[in-house]
């Protein structure tokens, strides 16, 4: 009994185990008879897995190399577009440099310095460098391309401005000039002269004809030139015409010019002058610049010279105590030309003083008049 008891637990120990057994062998013969069964097609699909993943891996980088090849491209574009409103920009300035200098030569005064923003208006001008337009592995990103694009826009309404402040300036220039050549000419007209008789061209004149371009600036320019030169010429013919006083010293005016009684005939008789009375021996001056064409003693007249200033333009100087010039001799305005006194058909110490043109008699008072407003005129002016 004892040795039945202890042989049934091994008994069903090793059934277990030849039943484990049996299920791994059929499992192991199951999966080595589906692999032998089925080889093809798992590799099959392994390696179709194993294409897809790589096709995949492949489409992604080629993506990713598109991406980067359009960016790189982007930008080279961006790169040069803004080297190229940069380029731009430095051509402008320079020519706005360059209409600065013409203004600048228009006005007689000089150019200034082409680095000095203050006085010129201009900008600095920008360098790639400074812009960050550089190549090679620092690039030019997307972001930097943004910023130094709305820097570039900034230095181009800087721009913009200046050539509208040169623009209106320049037109400011001209119709200064302008009104000053009108007022010039209006005051040479009171004197009796035509303005018109001083348009002779200037003698060395020539060359060959080229019409002005129709830039707005050129156009604007060549407006201010010549109206500048006519200022300038008439200013010129101003300063050529006896608008200056004989006398610097005190005087009265003792007679006028025209129909008056004759101090010694006590008829009525043309009076071709002023008599300015003065001091005895009072220097009696030029009142233009000209040449001496007389200095002689002459009838009533007394010691007597006459000045031809051109254009027509004499003045005669009478009764002088002293002549201090000689014919042919050229005096300039403001030159002594003799000493106050009383020769000839005089009745005391006087300057008879005279204005002819074209050899008539005129009021000298058309002269002193426009003169005088000249001065004030100059001296009010800005």
């Amino acid at each position: 009994m004892p040795l039945t008891t202890r042989a049934a637990p091994s008994n069903s120990l090793r059934t277990v185990w030849l039943g484990l057994g049996l299920v791994v062998t059929t499992l192991w013969a199951g999966s080595a008879s589906y692999v032998l069964v089925f080889h093809d097609d798992v590799l099959a699909r392994f390696v179709a897995r194993q294409a897809a993943m790589q096709a995949a891996y492949e489409a992604r980088i080629a993506e990713l190399q598109t991406s980067l090849d359009r960016t790189n491209t982007q930008r080279a574009v961006d790169r040069d577009g803004l080297e190229s409103r940069l380029s731009a920009l430095a051509e402008r300035q320079a020519g706005l440099e360059r209409r600065q200098a013409a203004i600048a030569d228009l006005t007689g005064e000089a150019p200034p310095s082409a680095t000095d923003p203050v006085a010129t208006g201009a900008i600095p001008e920008p360098t790639p460098a400074g812009l960050e337009l550089r190549g090679g592995e620092a690039g030019l990103g997307r972001r930097s391309a943004r910023d130094v694009g709305t820097r570039l826009a900034g230095l181009e309404r800087a721009l913009d401005r200046f050539g509208e402040a040169q623009a209106r300036g320049l037109a400011r220039l001209a119709a200064r000039a302008g009104r000053g050549a009108d007022r010039l000419r209006g005051l040479v007209a009171r004197t009796g002269l035509d303005p018109h008789r001083f348009d002779r061209p200037a003698p060395g004149l020539g060359g060959p004809l080229v019409p002005v371009s129709g830039d707005p600036f050129a156009l604007a320019l060549a407006q201010a030139q010549r109206a500048r030169g006519d200022e300038a010429r008439l200013r010129r013919i101003a300063a050529d015409l006896p608008l200056r006083r004989p006398i610097l010293g005190e005087f009265s005016l003792s007679s006028g010019f025209g129909t008056r009684l004759d101090p010694f005939t006590r008829g009525l008789a043309l009076h071709t002058g002023l008599d300015l009375k003065a001091e005895f021996g009072e220097p009696a001056r030029a009142t233009a610049p000209g040449r001496v064409t007389a200095a002689e003693t002459a009838g009533g007249y007394g010691n007597m010279l006459e000045i031809d200033h051109g254009h027509g333009l004499v003045t005669r100087y009478a009764h002088l105590a002293r002549l201090s010039v000689m014919p042919g001799q050229w005096v300039r305005a403001g030159d002594v030309v003799g000493r106050v006194g009383s020769t000839g058909r005089s009745t005391g110490s006087h300057l008879h003083y005279e204005t002819r043109i074209d050899g008539e008699p005129v009021d000298p008072q058309r002269f002193l008049r426009a003169g005088a407003d000249l001065d004030a005129w100059q001296f009010n002016a800005p």
